[in-house]
């Protein structure tokens, strides 16, 4: 089924999302927010540019985007999947705690926010692109991934990466030479295990994308893991 969402308000849009069974294409989509919010079991395709918290509390739903999309992407979802084939705003995965976020593009602030696990939910943000400054702030648990695809010369994280990070792993497609990091969180290069786990994310990311699997794995990536179980003690109390 297909809708135009020119004149429809986002309330409308998932009134409409809720009452249909089949699957959905979503036409001229331009910053409506919340769509998608708290949906299971459907599948969703939207061309145009949708507004913040797209997919919040997604609970299985799968949503693709052909375009960019703003702020928060998959605000505490659940499960499901969310594909963006351009670029997402800040916050996107805000306490996102299962499901999978795909990102041809860029990401931009605080990225993968509070994201966190809880026994086999175990949520998985890819960025194909580079991610601005705090990516994986106050990240609990979960996996985050960023490739710094045709990216150039321009670093794959901006400043103040995992500031208080205190669970989960970051695999970033780079040695990290030119990143710094907090005091709280270990760095290392990839290991053969490393890699192993990475390759599963990576075949699926790239199946999605159609990239080369072997050239992107076939790179240096660092690993990053918290080194404390007391981070905000280096951060604000005085030895």
């Amino acid at each position: 089924m297909k809708i135009s969402v020119k004149e429809l308000d986002h309330k409308t849009i998932n009134e409409i999302l809720r009452e249909t069974a089949e699957d959905i294409v979503i036409n001229d989509c331009c910053g409506q927010r919340f769509i998608g919010a708290g949906m299971s079991h459907k599948s969703i395709t939207i061309n145009g540019v949708p507004g913040n918290a797209l997919g919040a509390y997604l609970n299985g739903a799968e949503i693709t985007v052909n375009a960019n999309a703003q702020d928060a992407v998959g605000d505490t979802m659940n499960e499901g999947k969310i594909i963006i084939y351009g670029n997402i705003g800040d916050a996107a995965g805000y306490a996102m705690r299962g499901g999978k976020i795909f990102v041809k593009g860029n990401a931009g602030y605080r990225a993968g926010i509070h994201m966190k696990a809880y026994r086999e939910k175990v949520p998985v943000m890819i960025i194909g692109g580079t991610a601005g400054s705090f990516l994986g702030e106050y990240q609990a648990g979960g996996t985050i991934i960023v490739l710094g695809l045709d990216s150039k010369d321009k670093k794959i994280v901006g400043f103040f990466p995992c500031t208080g990070m205190h669970g989960g792993k970051m695999f970033l497609r780079s040695d990290c030479s030119n990143v710094k990091f907090p005091d709280q969180v270990s760095t290392r290069i990839a290991n053969k295990e490393d890699m192993k786990e990475l390759k599963t994310y990576i075949h699926e990311y790239c199946k999605v994308f159609d990239y080369d699997e072997d050239e992107i794995l076939n790179s240096t990536f660092t690993v990053v893991t918290p080194d404390s179980k007391n981070p905000y003690n280096q951060m604000y109390v005085a030895n």
